[in-house]
């Protein structure tokens, strides 16, 4: 008996152990293995039973893996695992893996993992064979035993209200029974946001509409990547973004520019960057893969056929892609350049293909300069991008920078990610590094390029892991509007202005921010004529 006990102890503390994201509410008893432990008590010697038992172990080993992902995914991108969204992502982790640590070490640590599983599912279907038929435990203990847990489990199950959650629970059945609600939860949330697609609102949704007020001017948006607005609310971060700010406001004085700032609410966090600038040019609130692909699938326009019937040359420039996308073909881009046709023949850092410095220049060179007629651009700026290693400094002569070469000699400069994420400290500190050096850049092509004929549009994709946030910090990122010409900032600081924008480089911190999915209504209402409607075939 004392044999049984510790194996039920054992297996207890296993499968517990499934929810361990809900911590201190852990069940201190398992209803699953109340009624495995009767099962395979019952069952006799056999090779069923030992295919049964082993089965259940695979089954086990997954859903543990399920758990750990929902750590992982709580921990990186603020929200628990939706298997029905998330499997989608598997490919994305496995390349950043791959292009962080290596393609060895990134299959010595995928072996491990597989290796692992393999030995826990083992571990939990020889702790099932352990339940008997013994020859010394006698047919009355037997069925004492049996019985005995059978109640109890039917107690348990037909009663789970008379129990609270910390003293019995079924982790298992719990943890499968979330994830079917999550996936219908989000097959309801698609329904809606199709009907939503599909009613007009204001006229701006179902037609693009030509934005008269930027006919002749460039408009250039750019994301800064894990720019969010705790780099400002916390306290960690606040003191090196701030004054890196007052400098960018000094410099812009100088330079005769204006700016605005303001908040943006994000529809994620930690990652999944596409949702973000999807959401931002379509005008609608895309926070899944689902919503993003219906989307796609659809006419419904964006900013981008906005600028095209405004007679733009509309520009995509993501130096992070480096396989096909034909989404950027299905967003109807003129033009898309990627880290293959951008030129650049300096290092690569880690997952940042190339520097920012690099991105504006290049844009700056190759689209803007040779353009003849107004760009509508839109920029990933991707140094802020984890694992924030290295950070470099930025070339005063930007006239060097060329196709890149430059940038050599700091090729495998600075600390392994693996080496530098073994200390959580010292990842904050390298990542509000990384946004001080994305909005250094950034200034600087700003003075050295925008004009009365100029609207640059800077702002986060969305907030950064939890890890780097802490837990519940909002969704919100700031937005930073400038450009030579006051008249095209007045609208957003005007009495039907954006909720929250305001003059200067320092957004409002005692309110938050509106939807990113208000701004393409936003610009419609306000640097659009009532006749400037026009449908893009």
């Amino acid at each position: 008996m004392i044999r049984l006990a510790v194996i039920f102890l054992i297996l207890n503390l296993l499968f517990s152990g499934l929810v361990w994201t809900d911590y201190p509410y852990l069940p201190l008893l398992a209803v699953e293995v109340l009624f495995l432990s009767a099962v395979f008590s019952c069952l006799g010697q056999s090779a069923a039973r030992k295919g049964l038992a082993y089965f259940t172990g695979g089954i086990y080993a997954l859903l543990a893996a399920c758990a750990s992902a929902d750590a992982l995914i709580r921990q990186s991108l603020g929200r628990p695992l939706n298997l029905y969204l998330d499997i989608e992502l598997a490919s994305a982790i496995v390349d950043q893996l791959t292009s962080n640590l290596g393609l060895v070490l990134a299959c010595v640590m995928f072996a491990g993992v597989a290796i692992l599983l393999g030995g826990l599912a083992f571990l939990v279907g020889k702790l099932l064979l352990g339940f008997g038929p013994h020859r010394r435990l006698a047919l009355p203990g037997l069925t004492g035993f049996v019985g005995s847990v059978v109640v109890l489990g039917l107690i348990i199950f037909f009663m789970p209200s008379s129990l609270p959650k910390k003293i019995a629970g079924a982790p298992l059945v719990g943890f499968a029974t979330k994830q079917v609600e999550r996936a219908a939860g989000t097959l309801e949330a698609t329904r809606a946001f199709e009907q939503r697609m599909a009613t007009i609102e204001d006229g701006y949704s179902v037609e693009a509409r030509a934005l008269d007020r930027f006919s002749t001017a460039d408009v250039v948006l750019g994301f800064i990547e894990s720019y969010g607005i705790t780099t400002l609310a916390d306290e960690r971060y606040r003191p090196q973004i701030s004054k890196r700010l007052d400098i960018m406001q000094q410099a812009l004085d100088a330079a005769d520019l204006h700016v605005v700032t303001g908040r943006l609410r994000s529809p994620v966090q930690g990652g999944q960057s596409w949702l973000a600038h999807a959401t931002l040019l379509s005008g609608l609130w895309i926070d899944s893969q689902l919503h993003y692909e219906t989307l796609l699938a659809s006419d419904h326009p964006t900013l981008i056929d906005d600028f095209i019937a405004t007679g733009h040359d509309a520009v995509a420039v993501m130096p992070g892609i480096t396989m096909a996308w034909p989404e950027g073909r299905q967003f109807g881009y003129t033009r898309i350049h990627d880290a293959d046709t951008m030129d650049y023949e300096g290092p690569p850092l880690n997952w940042v293909t190339m520097p920012d410095q690099y991105t504006w220049s290049w844009f700056q060179n190759n689209v803007r300069a040779p353009a003849t007629k107004p760009v509508f651009a839109e920029l990933a700026l991707i140094s802020s991008h984890a694992p924030w290693v290295p950070i470099l400094p930025v070339i005063e002569d930007w006239g060097s920078i060329g196709t890149g070469d430059v940038f050599n000699q700091w090729k495998d400069t600075g600390e392994t990610p693996v080496s530098l994420w073994r200390d959580t400290e010292r990842v904050r500190d390298h990542y509000v590094r990384a946004i001080d050096y994305a909005l250094n850049v950034t200034t600087q092509y700003a003075i050295r390029h925008v004009d009365d004929n100029t609207l640059l549009i800077v702002l986060g994709d969305h907030q950064p892991a939890p890890l780097v946030t802490g837990e519940g910090a909002g969704r919100d990122v700031p937005v930073h509007i400038i450009s030579g010409n006051p008249a095209l900032l007045q609208p957003f600081v005007g009495k039907a202005g954006l909720a929250g924008f305001r003059r200067g480089t320092l957004p409002a911190m005692s309110s938050g921010g509106v939807g990113m999915d208000d701004l393409r209504p936003f610009l419609h209402q306000h640097f659009s004529s009532p006749l400037s409607l026009s449908a893009v075939n």
